[in-house]
């Protein structure tokens, strides 16, 4: 399921005179997925237009090492 049909599988409640959007918990999911790629992309599109502005040069674009930084993940 994609983001978009999980935002039209939702449905609506009123409560006390609010409205709430109700939808399963898989939806849910699948919507923070949806959305955290969409952040993902985005995020390696700036990347790739700053790689782009420095003429492919990876240390002008400030993108570090690997070597440097692997060591931060374990």
């Amino acid at each position: 399921m994609t983001g978009t049909d999980a935002l039209q599988s939702v449905q609506f409640v009123t409560l006390k005179g609010k409205r709430f959007v109700v939808l399963s918990a898989d939806d849910w999911e699948a919507l923070i997925e949806w959305l955290e790629t969409v952040e993902d992309l985005q995020i390696a599109r700036t990347a790739w237009s700053e790689l782009k502005a420095a003429g492919g040069d990876r240390k002008r674009a400030g993108w570090l090492e690997w070597k440097s930084v692997a060591g931060e993940l374990e």
